[in-house]
């Protein structure tokens, strides 16, 4: 039964197939040794008499016993078994077939472990998205009702002044909405006086004392009036869309008076972006000739975005950073002051008749309270917009109110937009949005390129590795090596 010896040493065909399986008792020559084994056996015939020393099966021990010892197992199965497997290599093979399945297994939970991890991942990161669409979306609606309830309003009720007046009261509102959110948010509760108190912070160390709240209060709060008053003044002048554009270049103004007063860093972006918000403004006045309502309302709306401008750069040198509650607390204290100082101006401009009604049953007040509802709701969507996400996003969606009054123009008052008007307000968006630009961008973009450039060379290196590989395996099925070129 044995083979011709071959060129590895390999003997016989029990040997080949030792080799093969990795049976871990084979050794060279084992065929020979067994076969030496096999001589010394002394085999009984049948009936007759064998000697006690050679009862069973006789082996001589070869020199590796430990060898021989653990191929003992084998030739006992290949007396027994047709099949010639060793029943150890079956146990072997079972406990690698249980390995490889506890492996299996433990890979297939890291994977819906980390599958688990990126719905969570991606569930978070799409209600984060959803919610700062909303935060825009609700920002933009408030400032479009607003700007349209008050077009509405003049149509029976001609008196800006008391509906600014009237509408800052409502800021009083604004820090009890702000302390009811935090008793049902906090786990540490703390008692109205307490929470006023530390959100007093913001006026000084001492708190909010009668010399600083005249002090810090009255310029602020003259401001905000003049910017909403001159806001509604241009309402009743221009259309909707006209002046929520020309509002937009406050955001030019910020920087100018931030860049001459707070000596903020230089950006030419923003300087171009001024220059396109100031070529809007002379557009915008320039679509009717310098002449007529039209240029009153153009100097209202401007006027107006110049002192919404130099109201943020002065909190920003006087207050700084202010958090939600500090925010809260100071519209408040603003609405405080208007009710209690200002509200000797609409009685003066009343007698005089400059803003005059009669009766007193003639007044709107569902328009009124409208009006002073959104703008309650737009300046509490600014300053939870700001603390709660980004303030870029507080800025996307006032802008948003100029396609937002646009669309109510053109579908319910019938407006039909000049080419110079349009050219004039997309000329102010841009210009906006070029002053939403971080001051780093030049950097950021240049890190972005050069980013991209790498990822495109590690993918055409990937791609040449691969190609290469490609080609030397095919050279080696066809019998040839090819060797690239440096």
């Amino acid at each position: 039964m044995d083979g011709k010896a071959a060129p590895n040493g390999v003997a016989t065909i029990e040997d080949r197939i030792l080799r093969i399986t990795g049976y871990y008792g084979y050794y060279p020559g084992y065929s020979s040794q067994k076969s030496a084994s096999r001589s010394s056996v002394i085999q009984c015939k049948p009936g007759g008499n064998c000697p006690s020393r050679h009862r069973g099966m006789t082996r001589q021990l070869s020199p590796l016993s430990v060898a021989e010892d653990s191929a003992a197992p084998i030739l006992e199965l290949q007396n027994r078994s047709p099949s010639g497997i060793c029943r150890h290599s079956r146990v072997e093979r079972q406990s690698r077939s249980g390995e490889e399945g506890t492996q299996t297994h433990t890979e297939s939970s890291s994977q819906e472990a980390e599958g688990q991890t990126r719905c969570q991942s991606c569930t978070s990161t799409f209600l984060k998205l959803i919610w700062r669409f909303l935060i825009i979306l609700s920002v933009s609606s408030s400032w479009v009702g607003t700007t349209q309830f008050v077009k509405i309003t003049f149509e029976t009720f001609d008196c800006p002044f008391f509906i600014t007046w009237f509408s800052t009261n409502w800021n009083i509102m604004i820090f009890p909405i702000y302390y009811s959110g935090h008793l049902a948010t906090s786990q540490e509760k703390q008692s109205p006086i307490k929470k006023f108190r530390e959100c007093s912070r913001i006026f000084g160390e001492d708190g909010l004392t009668l010399k600083l709240f005249l002090k810090r209060t009255a310029p602020f709060s003259i401001l905000w009036t003049l910017t909403n008053y001159l806001y509604l003044l241009a309402l009743k002048k221009l259309t909707a869309t006209d002046v929520s554009a020309l509002f937009c270049c406050n955001k030019a103004f910020v920087f100018l008076l931030s860049w001459i007063v707070l000596k903020d860093r230089f950006m030419g972006a923003r300087i171009v972006a001024a220059i396109m918000a100031i070529t809007g403004i002379v557009m915008m006045a320039y679509a009717d000739g310098f002449q007529g309502d039209s240029i009153i309302g153009v100097a209202y709306a401007v006027g107006s975005a110049s002192t919404s401008a130099l109201y943020k750069v002065l909190f920003k040198m006087f207050l700084g950073s202010a958090n939600f509650g500090e925010a809260a607390h100071f519209v408040s204290t603003l609405g405080f002051f208007n009710f209690i100082f200002i509200s000797i101006t609409p009685i003066i401009l009343y007698f005089t008749k400059v803003e005059y009604w009669y009766p007193f049953s003639a007044v709107p007040w569902g328009y009124l309270c409208g009006v002073a509802g959104l703008w309650l709701a737009f300046n509490i969507l600014v300053n939870v917009g700001v603390v709660l996400t980004y303030p870029i996003l507080i800025s996307i969606g006032t802008v948003l109110s100029v396609p937002g009054n646009a669309a109510v123009d053109l579908l319910k008052h019938k407006m039909i937009f000049s080419v110079v008007r349009l050219g004039a307000t997309i000329i102010i968006c841009i210009g906006f949005l070029l002053m939403l630009l971080p001051e780093e961008w030049d950097e950021i973009t240049l890190r972005f390129i050069n980013s991209l450039k790498e990822k495109k060379s590690e993918d055409h290196s990937e791609d040449i590795t691969e190609s290469s590989v490609h080609t030397r395996s095919r050279s080696r099925a066809n019998g040839t090596v090819s060797i690239p070129l440096a």
